[in-house]
């Protein structure tokens, strides 16, 4: 495994951890499940697009975790799709 993917894997457990959740990850899941609740971890050096938002609505994604923060256009996504949306360690939607 390259050391970036180690560095973001490592990166989304310790979000499940701080989130209360289990880290399940793996390609077309979520990274954390917390009950009935998915969530998806963003460990990228730009902000957050209105497309993961949609991609996440379709694999039933109801938190995303944005290291860099979202667009506008992607908060008005997430709002009308009820997704909430955190970003230093403050839900914005």
């Amino acid at each position: 495994m390259a050391k970036r993917q180690k560095t973001a894997r490592r990166y989304e457990q310790r979000q499940a951890r701080k989130h209360g959740a289990k880290h399940v990850g793996g390609s077309g899941q979520p990274d954390y499940t917390r009950g009935p609740t998915k969530g998806e971890v963003k460990n990228w050096s730009r902000p957050v697009h209105s497309g993961i938002i949609a991609s996440a609505k379709k694999k039933g994604v109801k938190e995303i975790v944005g290291k860099s923060g979202f667009t506008q256009p992607a908060i008005e996504a997430a709002k009308k799709a009820g997704i909430s949306l955190i970003s230093g360690g403050r839900r914005l939607t």
